[in-house]
């Protein structure tokens, strides 16, 4: 007999600009690392604390002026991961 295939449960994940839901791989994660570092993660399989953005770039302003990535990382972010972030959107764009 055979078995019938269930479909695979796609992980979703909670913008901190739009507080819209996405299936993970679409988002960027922002990552608060065990000694405190603040790293993107492309793979999304790194060790640590993880926020997610949509590839939004008003989502990131929404997320930078409510203070949402730093509250969800519970720790201050560095205006150098702003700025990686905004070139990583404005690539993503492709403007």
């Amino acid at each position: 007999m055979a078995q019938m295939l269930t479909p695979r449960r796609v992980p979703m994940r909670k913008c901190m600009g739009c507080a819209e839901h996405f299936p993970k791989m679409e988002l960027i994660r922002v990552l608060r690392t065990p000694d405190g570092a603040i790293v993107l993660d492309a793979t999304g399989k790194k060790s640590g604390r993880g926020a997610y953005i949509c590839n939004d770039p008003a989502c990131l302003k929404k997320a930078k002026k409510a203070r949402r990535l730093e509250t969800s990382l519970e720790c201050e972010i560095p205006e150098e991961v702003f700025l990686r972030l905004e070139e990583e959107l404005s690539g993503a764009t492709g403007s």
